[in-house]
């Protein structure tokens, strides 16, 4: 069976830190990256884990860090795509997520869509619209991508879905809006990861790209068993740690070896 594309997205809240971590996807062996325009307008605030435990030794306390937005972030887009596009070697895809899509973009939509004009238009591999933004403004971009950018037709959902129909339903009516079809939903745990499989697995060689995923409790099954249901791209992450298991993230290393363990490559 052929292998799906691994899309790693980049971590950090910088340029130079998404170029840092470019360098570890491309040795770990991802076949692209994902760089989040809109983290570029959040920073890592230090946060204590165990803030309310006074007693505790100092040495065994471990920070952690929460996203905050940027006060007053002023963000020379320009320099950023010239920076990402001179600094990583794999095809990249060019995302600003709006905060109704789990996102952090704090502006308006057409300051939004202008960020995304410029990530068309700085020739790059990838883009990713959402299908929910408004008609004439997509069909714009879209013909401005033509054919030298490919587009993610992107949908994320902050619960659930309720059964596999619905997933199945919402990714055939977004195929026609993209070369890609990218569909997230919040998983819970079992039940819910449950809906997303059944879903790829009755797409599966339907003649269009998708890519179906949880966040969430159970949300890396799809991810790891994406070979096997026809799933086109992965998404990843350098992140480690026990974390990534509840949200359902998956390393990108750890991700290629359970291929591997599993006979999927």
């Amino acid at each position: 069976m052929d292998a799906p594309k691994i899309c790693a997205t980049l971590t950090g809240t910088t340029v130079e830190e998404m170029l840092a971590d470019a360098s570890l996807a491309t040795v770990a062996g991802a076949d692209m990256v994902e760089a989040r325009l809109d983290m570029l307008y959040m920073e890592e605030t230090p946060v204590s884990s165990d803030s309310n435990n006074d007693d505790q030794n100092p040495r065994f306390r471990h920070s952690e860090t929460v996203l905050t937005p940027r006060d007053n972030p002023d963000i020379n887009i320009d320099e950023a795509l010239s920076l990402l596009e001179a600094g990583i070697e794999l095809p990249v895809v060019l995302t600003c997520r709006p905060l109704r899509q789990g996102g952090y973009f704090p502006g308006t939509e057409e300051e939004r869509c202008a960020i995304l004009r410029k990530a068309i238009e700085s020739g790059v591999s990838w883009v990713d619209l959402e299908t929910d933004i408004e008609p004439n403004l997509r069909s714009d971009l879209v013909k401005l991508a033509g054919k030298k950018t490919s587009i993610i037709a992107s949908a994320h959902f902050d619960r659930p879905p309720d059964d596999s129909r619905e997933v199945i339903e919402k990714v055939r009516d977004m195929a026609e809006h993209g070369d890609l079809v990218k569909a997230c939903y919040a998983t819970s745990g079992k039940r819910s990861a449950l809906k997303l499989f059944e879903a790829a697995w009755e797409l599966k060689g339907e003649d269009f790209s998708y890519t179906i995923m949880g966040l969430g409790e159970a949300g890396d099954w799809t991810r790891i068993h994406a070979p096997a249901i026809g799933i086109s791209m992965v998404y990843t992450t350098s992140e480690v740690g026990p974390k990534l298991t509840s949200s359902g993230r998956i390393n990108t290393v750890e991700l290629t070896g359970a291929w591997e363990m599993l006979g999927y490559s």
